[in-house]
């Protein structure tokens, strides 16, 4: 199960391949019949001692959403796959982990064309991945090709992954490039999105105070910037801003 020891000196976490077999419906009316179809997972113990489980995809490397069951669940309804783990989705992964490596060096050093061809070799992989979409998006945006970024921007906002905690950098690179890109009504759609799974972070509504700002929507600027001081009244950032606009008779 290739399990991961813990520093503690606490039992292993589970991470591996488990499987589960699942009863479906083939047909319809008096032709229907049932079959069943076993599946693979990718399944990661977190620290809080919950399991997520992940689709794996026909490429052999885990996708899609991620669910959460406890261990009780986990032992009653899924069988471990040790063997298919090493053989097939381990070595997926560490060449999708290192694909993504190159991308990142190859953008940081403006290589943006080396960069989107790495990008796109783990999309190919895995057209979900978090981490891959960001980046080429990025070196879109970087040489102005907005039609492109748009594309996966689109593709971005359908990710509930992308707003997970874990993918915050890029999230925050992929927003302010937006509109430094001048793309401003999808970096309000963006935003807007982020703000459906993060209700509390100031930041994405004074985020999209500045693209309302910049596409002269001085009214929803306004509305954004003091949602933002509703829930910190401490951001002293929203608070010049509208004391900017104040002063031009913007609001």
């Amino acid at each position: 199960m290739a399990d991961t020891p813990l520093s503690d000196g606490q039992q292993d976490k589970i991470r591996g391949v488990f499987s589960a077999q699942k009863v479906i419906k083939i047909g319809t009316g008096t032709t229907s019949r049932k079959t069943v179809q076993q599946s693979y997972f990718y399944v990661e113990e977190q620290d809080n001692g919950e399991i997520h489980v992940q689709n794996l995809n026909d490429e052999h490397v885990p996708t899609g959403p991620t669910e959460t069951i406890d261990k009780d669940e986990l032992l009653e309804k899924y069988a471990p796959e040790p063997e298919f783990y090493q053989k097939e989705v381990f070595p997926k992964l560490r060449d999708l982990r290192k694909t993504l490596a190159r991308a990142d060096r190859h953008r940081k050093r403006g290589e943006t064309f080396s960069a989107e061809m790495e990008y796109g070799n783990a999309l190919k992989v895995d057209e979900d991945n978090v981490r891959a979409n960001f980046g080429i998006g990025l070196c879109y945006m970087e040489r102005g090709d907005t039609a492109k970024a748009q594309d996966i921007l689109d593709r971005v906002v359908k990710l509930d992954a992308a707003f997970e905690e874990q993918h915050k950098h890029m999230f925050n690179e992929f927003g302010i490039n937006l509109r430094k890109s001048k793309m401003f009504e999808q970096a309000v759609d963006y935003y807007t999105r982020a703000a459906e799974f993060s209700p509390k972070d100031e930041n994405l509504f004074y985020n999209t105070g500045r693209a309302y700002f910049e596409m002269g929507e001085y009214g929803k600027a306004k509305q954004s910037f003091e949602k933002a001081l509703e829930i910190n009244p401490e951001l002293q950032e929203a608070a010049k801003f509208l004391n900017h606009m104040a002063k031009k008779n913007l609001i």
